[in-house]
């Protein structure tokens, strides 16, 4: 048994932990399921094969009796990290972000991914502050949304992005999905203007996220132009999603955002 150090980053779904020969590991809680740790597995080997810029992943082990999954070793920081300690890269930062969005975004991988409209209905009905009404015309609005087969990594956001000596490393795709690219990019809106909207940032802060957000946005749609309407028509479906992720913080601004579809 390799003994394990204090963890090197803490997520929602896993702490990471150094491991020898190079390598992370991925230690997920206990909650989280087996299919969907094999599903990370699977999608990880997926975008690597397809040439997006991730780590390699490794086999999948049990560790105190927890699931955990190995990965290439990336060192540096995160985009998250750079933009705090150096924020006059806001530009450059919010830029590269909408271009591995948009690289992305131009992949159907061979991998078998869980649906993208699936999984935001599931989350939709786990939502407690919703009313049965409401509940329902969000899943209606929902219903009525252009599918699509792109990959969508559904938590691209600039903690999830290391800048690492070989360039931009996107990580943490347990929450990869197959659907409509413009959804992923309402997912990384709400997330981002999120954070603008929690109290317990300063408001310098909060002025450099909607800074960031509107050039992600800009760069984004400059990559991929056209779907500007119908990424707003999908902000409000997937804000009521996230409200089911518990983000107290931020609770009664998702339900603002998704209250657009009540009025």
């Amino acid at each position: 048994m390799i003994p394990l150090e204090s963890p090197i980053a803490t997520g929602r779904t896993a702490e990471i932990y150094p491991w020898p020969e190079g390598l992370v590991l991925k230690l997920f809680y206990d909650w989280v399921s087996k299919g969907a740790v094999q599903t990370e597995a699977d999608v990880a080997r997926a975008v690597y094969a397809a040439g997006l810029p991730v780590p390699a992943v490794g086999e999948l082990v049990q560790v105190r009796g927890r699931r955990g999954l190995l990965y290439e070793r990336v060192d540096g920081a995160t985009m998250l990290d750079e933009l705090s300690d150096r924020p006059w890269t806001l530009l450059q930062s919010a830029r590269r972000l909408a271009e591995l969005h948009a690289i992305m975004h131009s992949l159907k991988p061979a991998a078998e991914l869980p649906s993208q409209c699936e999984r935001l209905a599931a989350k939709i009905r786990d939502v407690r502050e919703l009313s049965p009404e409401q509940r329902n015309v969000l899943l209606d609005a929902l219903a009525k949304m252009p599918a699509d087969n792109r990959l969508c990594h559904g938590d691209l956001h600039p903690a999830n992005v290391i800048v690492a000596q070989r360039g931009p490393v996107i990580i943490d795709w347990i929450d990869a999905t197959l659907g409509n690219p413009l959804a992923d990019v309402a997912r990384t809106s709400v997330l981002v203007l999120g954070e603008a909207h929690n109290e317990s940032h300063p408001w310098v802060w909060k002025r450099l996220i909607n800074w960031y957000h509107r050039v992600y946005l800009r760069t984004y749609f400059g990559l991929r132009p056209g779907g500007e309407a119908e990424y707003e028509a999908w902000r409000p479906i997937v804000a009521a999603a996230r409200m089911s992720e518990g983000i107290d913080e931020v609770q009664s601004w998702l339900l603002e955002q998704a209250a657009v579809l009540f009025w």
